[in-house]
């Protein structure tokens, strides 16, 4: 035996031993969650499934491991995403090349000691060794901070146990691949790299009344595509709009008596909320303090199941802003009311258990039923009551095609702010995480099967427990299978998403975006959307089934206020600043050459004085003065309409945003856009409600012109003067 035989056959030795090790390390199959079986029940199984196996996955030479499924769709019904399925994890055999010799070493070690077949771990990768030949290693596991994951915490827990990654519940010195923090992006201020599964600004964006704004926004330039969402008020700036129109709608038809829903701004799981008929039922007040509330239209003709009313809490993640990337659960909850449901009229306005679908309402009534069933209780999986329509004839793939379509528009309608505030906290070419965020959509079918938005919560319930009274007086918390099915699953295949061990592979194979055309209903093929991007064999497919950038091209034209958000972002200035003075308001009109001799800059300052002034006293709590972005957007609306007088609204803002955006040019960064303007950061101890103040003497043309007449210096503050909180920058 030569030398050389000598050393290979010592390294092939070397390698059984390791390959030995990594075997070990896997989880006995037995000891895995077993899969569903087709037959164990007549309704639809969640896609939240483990196999029941945990085989090794590698790779051939080149080639691309094949995944082997096989499953049992529902009984006389096509509905793709909700079909009980069996998976089976690809095994192959891996090869081993020795350099030099042309010789490809597979299968099982042989008397000789030529070659021996090696079988990997999931979680290993190859390395070489300095004579070319591939030694297995272990790959380093994913870590997750969960210091601040409070709710969530448990699924957090079993998602990260069944990835076989690394959970730090105490924090750690050194960064994490991921921090999951429960309320807010600002739970945890030193994060400077990793992901963090919130966005800043989330939270504020998703008040009610905000979330309002921007959908009316959009519902201004797309009325017919922005028709799911109830007609609002919000209070007590529109208190006077809401009464009038309610008084002249009785008046034109007698026989009009409409019930309306009043939900506090900052309120949560059903608190304050209350139904009126009558504007003088408003409670506007808190002791000395407006009351800050939407009131909307209330929909008396829902779907009922057993006489019930019923909402979709549905799970949705947003993987990215830019570019936007949105994932649907394919698996959610159903909240049911715990009392039959009738048509509201003034003796049952207060009855809550009969109107209000919150699951932290309901529990509390002596009808409310704990199910370990998925398809009975007074919370069951979506799943199960799509199989329950489908089987009474309903069109299943429209209604979810519907509910896809309303998940898509209200994305777009908060994502233009959104922006806003990323770029206020991580601004771009500075180092700090990445985010991604599971959000939580309240819908509700109306008894004509179209879905209607009823809220959106940043900080979605991910408990998969729930309170029960053990005793007289004595409440524990116990297991909530049904929640535990659906939560567990939407955790660990966000996870499994925002793995960074996936990133490249993931954007080096994702398939180009596509879609149908603008009005075709979308297809629903939720199968294709399957495969797990980690390659692990021991894991169900994924339950997060992207649809944007995926039917992009039906959904593209909506993305319009985005444009002149990126305007807006564009003439900020200087980083972690979200309101625009004066000066850049005036560096934009200048730069865009939107003024003319019927639109000179002394209108301009008068416009940003009077649109300023407003939004300041409907936003008291606002602590910075300036111009934010719907404050912008109604300037905006309103040069586009003085421009192009002749042309409908979209057609206004398209024509405007054209004619910017050939002056402006493509954007070359952070840099370019700091040289643009020289707005400062605004003082956070003024107080906005001063703009309210009224002083005679200001009123006049003269003193605003004088008032905003300071040209832009960049090393010296504006002059002290009496309007300063509108005008410095």
């Amino acid at each position: 035996m030569t030398d050389r035989d000598g050393n290979v056959k010592v390294q092939l030795g070397q390698m059984k031993s390791l390959g030995e090790d990594a075997g070990k390390e896997e989880t006995d199959p037995e000891e895995e969650m077993p899969a569903s079986s087709p037959s164990a029940s007549p309704d639809p199984s969640s896609c939240i499934t483990s196999t029941g196996t945990d085989a090794s996955v590698c790779k051939q030479r080149g080639e691309k491991s094949s995944k082997d499924s096989s499953g049992k769709p529902l009984q006389g019904v096509a509905v793709p995403a909700y079909a009980v399925k069996n998976f089976n994890s690809p095994v192959c055999e891996q090869t081993l090349h020795i350099k030099g010799t042309g010789k490809i070493l597979q299968g099982k070690s042989q008397s000789n000691g030529n070659y021996l077949g090696l079988h990997e771990s999931r979680n290993t990768q190859e390395t070489r060794c300095e004579d070319g030949c591939k030694l297995p290693r272990k790959r380093r596991p994913v870590t997750v901070d969960t210091s601040k994951a409070k709710t969530s915490l448990e699924a957090l827990k079993i998602s990260i146990k069944e990835l076989k990654w690394k959970e730090f519940p105490l924090g750690r010195r050194a960064a994490c691949d991921i921090y999951w923090h429960g309320v807010s992006f600002h739970d945890n201020e030193n994060i400077v790299s990793g992901q963090v599964n919130k966005f800043p600004g989330m939270v504020e964006m998703l008040r009610k009344i905000n979330l309002s704004r921007a959908v009316r926004t959009m519902q201004d330039l797309f009325p017919e595509e922005y028709d799911f969402y109830p007609r609002s008020w919000i209070l007590p700036e529109e208190y006077q709009q809401f009464s009038a129109q309610i008084r002249m709608a009785k008046e034109s038809d007698t026989s009009v008596s409409p019930t309306f829903i009043v939900k506090p701004d900052g309120g949560s799981q059903g608190d304050g909320i209350y139904l009126i008929r009558d504007p003088s039922d408003l409670k506007l007040m808190v002791g000395s303090q407006p009351k800050q509330a939407v009131v909307q239209e209330y929909i008396n003709k829902p779907l009922l199941i057993d006489k019930l009313k019923f909402d979709i809490r549905l799970y949705v993640l947003i993987k990215s802003l830019e570019p936007l990337e949105i994932y649907i659960a394919k698996e959610g909850l159903t909240r049911f009311c715990t009392e039959p449901y009738q048509e509201p009229c003034q003796k049952n306005l207060t009855h809550v258990f009969m109107h209000l679908t919150n699951y932290s309402l309901n529990v509390h009534s002596g009808n409310f039923v704990h199910s370990d069933s998925q398809s009975t209780g007074s919370k069951r999986t979506l799943s199960s009551v799509l199989y329950r329509l489908a089987v009474k004839g309903v069109d299943i793939k429209r209604v979810w095609s519907d509910i896809i379509a309303l998940v898509i528009k209200s994305v777009i309608a908060v994502v233009p702010e959104l922006k806003v505030y990323y770029q206020a906290d991580i601004p771009p070419g500075k180092p700090g995480p990445t985010c991604f965020q599971i959000l939580g959509f309240d819908i509700l079918l109306m008894k004509n099967l179209k879905p209607v938005l009823l809220e959106v919560n940043s900080n979605p319930s991910m408990r998969i427990e729930h309170e029960q009274e053990v005793a007289p007086g004595v409440f524990q918390y116990v297991p909530s299978p049904v929640d535990e099915q659906v939560k567990v699953g939407v955790i660990r295949d966000t996870l499994r998403l925002m793995d960074p061990c996936n990133k490249k592979s993931t954007a080096s194979s994702q398939p180009k975006a596509s879609g149908s055309s603008q009005g075709e209903e979308i297809q629903v093929d939720g199968e294709q959307q399957g495969r797990c991007p980690d390659n692990s064999g021991n894991l169900p497919p994924l339950c997060l089934k992207q649809v944007y950038p995926k039917y992009t091209k039906q959904f593209n034209h909506l993305r319009l206020v985005e444009r002149i958000a990126a305007l807006f972002i564009r003439f900020l200035g200087v980083k972690g600043n979200m309101r625009l003075g004066p000066t850049a308001f005036r560096t934009f009109i200048r730069t865009c050459k939107l003024s003319n001799s019927n639109f000179t800059m002394a209108s301009v300052d008068i416009l940003y004085i009077d649109i300023t002034r407003r939004w300041s006293c409907a936003l008291p709590d606002s602590r910075e003065a300036g111009m934010g972005l719907q404050a912008f957007l109604e300037a905006f609306f309103y040069l586009a309409a003085r421009r192009f007088k002749s042309l409908m609204l979209r057609e206004q803002v398209v024509s405007l945003l054209e004619l910017c955006e050939a002056h402006l040019g493509p954007q070359s960064g952070s840099e370019d856009r700091r040289s643009l303007s020289c707005s400062r950061v605004m003082p956070r101890v003024i107080k906005t409600q001063t703009l309210c103040l009224s002083n005679p003497q200001l009123n006049s043309p003269a003193a605003q012109r004088r008032a905003m007449s300071q040209d832009c210096r960049p090393h010296q503050r504006l002059k002290p003067r009496t309007l300063r909180a509108n005008v410095e920058n």
